[in-house]
């Protein structure tokens, strides 16, 4: 173990670093998007808008700290196939029981409810860190510094809590969104659960990012009705409110 320690201080700090860093940082951003909706998804199960941010703050504190940790045992995680298998059981799981939960009265999926803001907050650090299993491993192979990786993995997670911010906004405005995420989602537990049966199998990237970026424009592709109707409604507001305006100019310029 102290040989990994003592691999966390850089010693050649160069352009080739930046560039790596600079890689590692775009893939926790591209491979916590998935992420980023299913926690926003967690978080939006309770009731109110200050204990949802609460719960994202707790969680991902409590997160970054089992993730710096995985991040120095990474090696010996990877020799125990048991753990990928409980990550990839427990984010199949989730996506179950999103995708078998009950269909609300404008007939859309929602994800789990929480009575109280400590239910919640293992449940964020417990999906970070499935989400983790993948990403850390994914990490490692594009570098084997661990003080890159503690970085990226810093920055990504300070990323993950503002995108988890914007999807709990975004899950409802858009028709599609939480469906494409839980879809991710289950993309990333496949993938968990076929390194299993198969150590050296790994999906490209380029199919996993494609398939983000497909996912996740099909999510953004249909806002929901009564947002349409609300920005239809602001629209024509705003634009009487600018023809109006000039006929009350006149008035005044009449009556002086």
């Amino acid at each position: 173990m102290l040989d990994r320690f003592s691999d966390f201080y850089p010693h050649n700090i160069g352009i080739e670093t930046g560039f790596l860093l600079l890689i590692l940082v775009a893939l926790e951003s591209v491979l916590s998007a998935d992420n980023a909706i299913a926690l926003a998804s967690i978080a939006q199960g309770l009731p109110e808008p200050k204990i949802q941010r609460q719960a994202l703050n707790f969680g991902l504190l409590a997160a970054f700290i089992l993730r710096i940790a995985l991040i120095f045992t990474a090696t010996w995680v990877i020799n125990f196939w048991q753990f990928q298998l409980i990550g990839a059981l427990y984010l199949l799981w989730l996506v179950f029981q999103y995708f078998t939960s009950s269909e609300g009265e404008d007939n859309q999926r929602s994800g789990p409810k929480y009575n109280s803001l400590w239910q919640a907050i293992p449940i964020i650090a417990m999906t970070d860190l499935a989400f983790s299993l993948d990403s850390v491993t994914t990490a490692i192979a594009v570098s084997s510094e661990i003080w890159l990786i503690v970085t990226g993995a810093t920055i990504g997670i300070v990323a993950l809590r503002f995108m988890a911010g914007l999807f709990i906004r975004w899950l409802d405005e858009y028709v599609h969104l939480e469906d494409a995420g839980y879809i991710t989602v289950g993309l990333v537990g496949l993938r968990l659960l076929l390194r299993v049966f198969d150590a050296d199998f790994l999906l490209p990237e380029w199919f996993l990012i494609s398939s983000i970026l497909v996912l996740f424009i099909w999510g953004f592709s249909l806002r929901k009705p009564e947002i349409q109707l609300e920005n239809a409604v602001e629209s024509a507001t705003s634009h009487d409110a600018e023809a109006v305006a000039p006929i009350q100019e006149k008035e005044e310029v009449i009556q002086d």
